[in-house]
């Protein structure tokens, strides 16, 4: 199985609170890491941490090929003034992958890909050649054994694979479970996936 070293980094600050988060036992109000993300208070971390997937993974991805790390809110800030989230009073349109693609592109230097069309071969070739793609599934996939309603709603980083299974890193994962290098069969993964998603790298 071909697998990449990537660096983890969950939408939340507190990573291993994540199962908290998701079901509701704890608000992401009181994250007590919110100040990490850059955030000017604690309700706009708690507002955007549930829109962050996209960031996750993109500060997953800078930090695998150019060692930088920077706040989820400063990239937020960036990805929107490049039209890639588009907010209308309390909803967030996006990611939006045409202009996230070009921001990736001309802001980091990484190639970088929208693709509206991904079928799994393409996304296991991607992964083969060194690339990594983000891929648009269910959010349950943090509970594979749980059907989703319907596909697509959340990214997540393919960082691994072979014939039988992807490997993700997954920002709402939970901790210990589906959070890092998160191993999931292929045929499972596709009930999940909206055949949908953006492509960074391969770096040479």
């Amino acid at each position: 199985m071909i697998v990449h070293p990537v660096p983890y980094f969950s939408q939340w600050e507190s990573s291993e609170l994540v199962a908290d988060f998701v079901s509701g036992s704890l608000s992401a109000v009181e994250d007590p890491r919110w100040r990490d993300s850059g955030a000017p208070n604690a309700e706009d971390y708690a507002f955007w941490s549930w829109r962050l997937c996209g960031v996750a993974c993109l500060r997953m991805t800078l930090r695998y090929w150019t060692g930088e790390s920077l706040p989820a809110f400063q990239l937020a800030q960036e990805c929107m003034e490049a039209g890639a989230y588009r907010v209308e009073g309390d909803k967030v349109h996006g990611l939006i992958y045409a202009p996230f693609a070009t921001y990736v592109t001309q802001r980091w230097g990484l190639p970088c890909s929208s693709r509206p069309e991904f079928s799994l071969s393409e996304v296991r070739a991607c992964i083969e050649s060194g690339g990594l793609p983000m891929l648009s599934v269910h959010p349950s996939i943090r509970t594979p054994e749980v059907r989703p309603p319907h596909q697509g709603g959340h990214l997540v980083l393919g960082v691994g694979c072979d014939e039988q299974a992807i490997v993700l890193h997954n920002p709402s994962g939970l901790k210990g479970i589906s959070q890092e290098f998160f191993e999931i069969d292929w045929a499972l993964f596709d009930t999940f996936f909206a055949g949908r998603g953006v492509t960074v790298g391969p770096v040479k």
